[in-house]
């Protein structure tokens, strides 16, 4: 679940503009001049002041989720009498994710 932080911001950013914003982030890394002006023009309709403050929230939603201050959704099975569940456990356990 995304902070109180995060939620209210992207609030007002749809879809669309969220993946323009990766998509920026990608491609303006933090050495670059003038970045908050080019990743605005990138997304078009936020100004440089809400795509920092947008970023600063996602980067505070990262760290509570990397400190483990945010519970992992607890995902229920749905038919296949947890068949696909235990699956993806054992894909998991496979890839070394879990």
């Amino acid at each position: 679940m995304a902070s109180s932080s995060m939620r209210s911001s992207a609030q007002s950013w749809t879809a669309k503009q969220n993946k323009q914003f990766e998509d920026a982030l990608a491609m303006y890394d933090k050495d670059t001049p003038d970045r908050w002006n080019n990743i605005a023009r990138a997304v078009g309709g936020k100004s440089a002041e809400e795509v920092r403050r947008h970023y600063e929230a996602l980067v505070r939603d990262i760290m509570q989720i990397e400190t483990d201050q945010v519970a992992l959704p607890n995902y229920r099975s749905i038919g296949n009498n947890g068949r696909v569940y235990a699956n993806e456990q054992r894909l998991l356990k496979n890839l070394k994710l879990q």
